[in-house]
């Protein structure tokens, strides 16, 4: 991808045309063969190119310990425990739990080799063969930018991004300052072109122009300045879903033009600042700030470092090193060239290309061909397609698609006895990706019928009731019931005979959703069912849920109240009273798919609530000086407002769930309120914490490999040192405040 400033032209004292000035490249050059690859192979300034590999690498070995998952290992890898994991091929096992820590010591160092360009090509090596490794190891943690740093550390491997400011070029002179081909650059702005533009056609899907796709975003905090102008539904259409969209489609070309690359450095600037905010993705907003950076004139380093005190030189890359030439470029003939340094009088520059020149433009044009097909190759991996295409990860469908699971149902059948029997949805896994993928399902069911044998259970016969709603759909069966996922056949070629269609009809009844939600006060919940004809959906009516009751809104079902052995049907627009602390079945008994709602109140919860907010008012009486006397049940309510932070020794649980509720919202607006030193205090503490025990384990690892395992005591000892939380009571917390709005970003 030449484009505007690829180079500064050093070689060539011809005035630019029109096209040149705008695209990097003039039409001569695109009118042969051997043009192109001269073009490709064009002898482009290395100092941009090798800035990214700095700054990739960096952010990588951060990576590293952080989602991929360095700091936690043991708890994933754990040797011996009955796990059910999910390879891209089913040949791929995990490590010893110790070699595992090997595998990850041996990419971090990969890592810092790329940053320092040291070793480089092995360093690149170490890298990728084992950042690939872990990535096919578990597709429940594939997404598309772990893809995405793949594919850059693959394309970095070839290329060389070692010829500036790099360790490699300190020791030895023929790599210093050399000129790279332009190809180098090509390759990767062509990439993230890619990620952006495809990332753009996909948002055109119907579900995220008319704004169903990320609905829960507009609630967030960083959408509040827009709250101002626009109301929520406005904020998360236009803003949400239509820049959004927007965005994508043109980020990699405001980018590629000098007018328009500062318009696209704030905008893209400020979406990645908020993508890190919004979204739990580790490095991958700093990893794209920093691709922009590739779009830039080549030589941008140089100029930027030049203006830094003479002092800071002798860390910082070099700015006034000559550019030298290397055989991985190709040269104008010499009556052209007029600015290149000669290394030595016998220096001869490759003026025709050569094997490799030309070797190099075949890879580049059938790397970005391929890229530009896998996003749309779905239909030859069609084992992997469910409702949306192929294996997440490298289709660049970012973000497009959200989901929600209301109902969840494990079955299992003895093969001899015929005993019947359910499992705990999620049992011997740490993940929750199966459920919507069906090569996954397949394999969790095939790993469990390896697993029950060991419980009695012969020949296990493995089903699956799961209900999914996407993209604020109707509640539905993503898969058949009645079939034994175990026996059933898959393959990545054919389609999956098991998955229920998605029933894309009734989506026009989002709208009617949201008129029927606002009719309901807060207290009232509700949930929309969509279901086939001849199959039935088992609940039960918890005793919590005092007030159920289910509405027809489209076909005919049979309602059966199991205890009762009664059955009622209903039709569009009759709605039934459910017994509480009963199992029920709804049947469908229309020759079309039935629709039905939920609706319910939590009648324990809204006694709960009506009992704090007397408690509240009570206790606001009381920090107002207003005293009266108090049973002993409430004593701790007075007690808490003279001695904050005390035990709590309340014997009524309702008063003591109260108390619980109080201290922990002071802590969630403190925390809210914290200054940016604290926020930053406390984000450094946790981030050294869990370096810490990445690294501690790392060593004990690698000592038990070297020296063999010591006393079990001793282990013990040293894996709960490694476990030593930061002082205070920031641990306590955390998991309440997890589920906190606003507290990911905190």
């Amino acid at each position: 991808m030449p484009r505007p400033g690829s180079e500064r032209r050093p070689v060539r004292t011809v005035a630019l045309s029109c096209l040149g000035r705008l695209f990097g490249f003039e039409r001569e050059d695109l009118s042969s063969w051997h043009c192109l690859v001269c073009l490709l192979n064009r002898p482009t300034d290395p100092a941009s190119l090798s800035i990214f590999r700095f700054l990739f690498g960096m952010l990588m070995a951060v990576d590293i310990t952080q989602e991929r998952g360095l700091s936690h290992l043991d708890y994933k890898y754990l040797d011996g425990a009955p796990v059910c994991r999910f390879p891209l091929f089913n040949f791929l096992k995990p490590l010893p739990l110790d070699w595992m820590y090997l595998v990850y010591v041996i990419m971090f160092l990969g890592s810092l080799g790329i940053m320092l360009g040291f070793l480089y090509r092995l360093s690149c090596l170490m890298f990728i063969s084992t950042y690939w490794y872990v990535f096919f190891l578990d597709k429940t943690t594939w997404n598309n930018h772990s893809y995405l740093y793949g594919l850059i550390g693959f394309q970095l491997s070839l290329m060389d991004a070692n010829r500036y400011w790099s360790v490699d070029g300190l020791l030895s002179s023929r790599k210093r300052n050399a000129h790279v081909p332009l190809w180098n650059y090509t390759l990767l702005r062509a990439q993230i072109f890619i990620v952006y533009f495809i990332a753009g056609v996909k948002k055109l899907d119907a579900d995220w122009v008319e704004g169903y796709s990320m609905q829960y975003l507009a609630h967030h905090w960083l959408f509040d300045p827009f709250k101002f102008i626009l109301p929520v539904e406005m904020v998360s259409l236009l803003v949400v879903h239509g820049g959004g969209l927007m965005l994508d489609l043109s980020a990699g070309y405001l980018l590629f033009f000098d007018a328009t690359r500062p318009v696209a450095f704030f905008f893209v600037s400020y979406f990645h600042c908020m993508n890190s905010q919004l979204f739990s993705i580790g490095m991958f907003a700093y990893t794209m700030l920093v691709t922009s950076l590739l779009f830039c004139y080549p030589d941008w380093p140089r100029r930027f470092f030049g203006h830094f005190p003479a002092f800071l030189k002798q860390v910082l890359p070099n700015v006034s090193a000559p550019l030298q030439p290397s055989p991985s470029c190709v040269y104008p003939k010499s009556s052209e060239v007029s600015a290149i340094p000669q290394r030595t009088s016998s220096t001869v520059l490759p003026s025709t290309p050569k094997l490799k020149h030309k070797l190099a433009a075949v890879f580049t044009i059938l790397y970005l061909a391929e890229q530009l097909f896998l996003p749309y190759s779905h239909f030859i991996t069609q084992g992997y397609n469910n409702w949306t295409n192929g294996l997440y990860g490298y289709s660049w469908d970012m973000m497009v698609h959200s989901r929600s699971h209301q109902h969840v149902k494990i079955t299992y059948r003895d093969g001899k006895t015929g005993d019947v029997g359910y499992l705990n949805p999620g049992v011997f896994t740490q993940s929750k990706r199966w459920k919507d993928h069906g090569d996954m399902l397949k394999q969790y069911a095939t790993c469990l019928s390896q697993q029950l044998p060991h419980y009695n259970i012969s020949d296990p016969e493995i089903y699956f009731d799961i209900w999914v709603s996407i993209n604020e759909r109707f509640q539905q069966r993503i898969f058949d019931p009645s079939v034994d996922i175990v026996k059933a056949e898959w393959s990545p070629f054919k389609p999956n005979h098991w998955l229920m269609p998605l029933l894309v009809d009734l989506s026009p009844w989002r709208a009617k959703f949201q008129e029927i939600e606002q009719t309901l006060d807060n207290q009232t919940e509700i949930v929309f069912i969509a279901d086939f004809p001849g199959l039935h959906l088992e609940n039960y009516v918890s005793e919590d849920l005092g007030n159920t009751s289910v509405q027809v809104l489209q076909g005919q079902v049979s309602v059966e109240i199991v205890d009762e052995k009664k059955n009622y049907t209903l039709h569009p627009g009759e709605q039934m009273k459910l017994p509480a602390g009963a199992y029920h079945k709804v049947y469908t008994v229309s020759a079309e798919p039935s629709c039905y709602m939920y609706i319910y109140v939590n009648t324990t919860e809204a006694a709960l609530q009506k009992n704090f907010t007397k408690l509240s008012e009570l206790q606001e009486r009381l920090r107002n000086g207003k005293t009266e006397p108090l049973p002993a049940e409430l004593q701790p309510l007075l007690s808490e407002i003279e001695n904050e932070g005390a035990d709590l020794n309340a014997t009524d649980p309702v008063v003591r769930l109260f108390l619980k509720r109080q201290r922990h919202m002071k802590e969630v607006k403190r925390r809210r309120e914290a200054s940016v030193l604290e926020r930053f205090q406390r984000f450094s503490v946790k981030k050294y914490y869990m370096l810490r025990r990445g690294f501690l384990m790392t060593a004990i690892a690698l000592r038990n490999l070297a020296f063999g395992l010591p006393p079990l005591e001793q282990l013990t000892q040293e894996v709960a040192y490694a476990n030593m939380k930061e002082p205070g009571s920031e641990a306590r917390h955390e998991e309440s405040l997890k589920a906190e709005p606003g507290h990911e970003e905190l």
